[in-house]
């Protein structure tokens, strides 16, 4: 069974910068066989769509609230994707989850919609202070 293990959530200014990861094991695949993405839930607020990845890692595509000011990674040989945050602002305050999904019909294919992915990690949270 694959398992998501985000860290690096914390407290910052605003302004400030932060860089999530999330490492996946388990699974009968390679790590390069899963797109990803990245989705924040704040308070009262339903989850909502951050970054995506392709499974070739060659295509990305962010929501517009965070473009320019985030960008996420990986590194194949650590199993690891990342999101790097810079210019945080509060209204990114949010617990942040990382998601895989099982394979995709193309290597450059991405996915946006939480229903499209098959694994979830716990979250990690983000608290932007003004």
């Amino acid at each position: 069974q694959v398992q998501l293990v985000e860290s690096g959530g914390g407290l910052v200014q605003a302004g400030g910068s932060l860089r999530l990861a999330c490492e996946l094991s388990g699974g009968t695949f390679s790590f390069s066989w899963y797109p990803m993405g990245w989705f924040r839930q704040a308070p009262g607020k339903e989850r909502e769509f951050v970054a995506a990845m392709s499974r070739s890692g060659g295509v990305t595509r962010y929501t517009d609230s965070v473009k320019g000011r985030f960008t996420m990674s990986r590194d194949i040989a650590k199993n690891t994707v990342y999101l790097h945050m810079n210019n945080l602002k509060p209204k990114d305050t949010a617990a942040y989850f990382c998601a895989a999904k099982r394979g995709g019909i193309a290597s450059t294919e991405f996915y946006t919609g939480a229903n499209k992915y098959d694994y979830w990690g716990e979250g990690t949270q983000v608290t932007v202070s003004s």
